[in-house]
């Protein structure tokens, strides 16, 4: 029987010890793997940000600070290629082949991210199609977005050069990053303005739209190509047939007072 008491014991004071010491262990090793990749993040930046963005994220005359910007803003603007910035610059930055892998780009959000709180990079639930309300997302859409972006997200023109970019093609987790930080002229939507559900509706909504290969079902859509040819459309035919029907009138009154 003491043998048997020994082993409980033993066994009672392993477990205990297991108990006290194994999720401070796992929550020390997790601390300094972000603890090393932050450090890598930040040699990533003093390399290719700092000299814009100030060496500790303040922003200088060249770029804006990215204190606060969160890790969301940084997958953005560094997964589209917008960043780091061409040299030449036009009056917005446009999208490009980037050239940090994911991994480095993690890096650099999460240096970023250490420096001030804000958007997190959303996960696959986030943004992923399961459960999303196709004809919702279009509703909201077309409230909050078509404006800019045309109504299927083909883009279109903005004031000053400046243009909203096509959205067909774009990954969903960029989508949902562009309306949770407002990159470049576009507003943000915060989840108190548009819900991670209503996000997720229109990023479905944009999924089914730009992969269904069936005709418009409103008619003939001018390619798709947003208000600019809508627009053109409109003012070599409207306006150009109202000229066509004053000249004839015109000609007919004159005929008729000859006569």
């Amino acid at each position: 029987m003491a043998a048997v008491v020994v082993l409980l014991l033993a066994l009672l004071f392993s477990g205990g010890l297991y108990a006290v010491f194994a999720p401070t262990s796992k929550a020390e090793a997790d601390e300094t793997a972000q603890s090393l990749t932050i450090e890598e993040g930040k040699k990533l930046y003093a390399v290719g940000c700092a000299s814009c963005h100030g060496t500790g994220g303040q922003g200088t005359s060249d770029g804006p600070s990215l204190v606060g910007v969160g890790a969301a803003s940084v997958d953005f603007q560094v997964g589209t290629g917008r960043m780091p910035a061409a040299t030449s610059q036009g009056p917005q930055v446009p999208k490009k082949k980037n050239i940090y892998s994911q991994a480095e780009i993690d890096q650099l959000a999460a240096y970023i991210a250490s420096l001030g709180a804000g958007p997190a990079i959303p996960t696959k639930e986030q943004y992923g199609p399961a459960g999303a309300d196709i004809a919702e997302g279009g509703e909201l859409f077309r409230t909050n977005c078509a404006q800019c972006h045309n109504f299927t997200g083909k883009g279109g023109a903005l004031t000053h050069g400046k243009y909203a970019p096509d959205l067909e093609g774009v990954s969903p987790k960029h989508i949902y990053e562009a309306m949770q930080t407002g990159p470049q002229n576009m507003p943000s939507f915060p989840d108190t303005t548009l819900s991670e559900e209503n996000k997720k509706d229109i990023i479905a909504y944009l999924d089914a739209v730009n992969s269904s290969k069936s005709e418009s079902p409103g008619g003939l859509e001018l390619g798709g190509l947003g208000p600019v040819s809508e627009g053109l459309f409109g003012w070599i035919f409207g306006l150009g047939g109202l000229i066509a029907v004053a000249v004839w009138v015109a000609a007919r009154t004159a005929k008729a007072k000859k006569s």
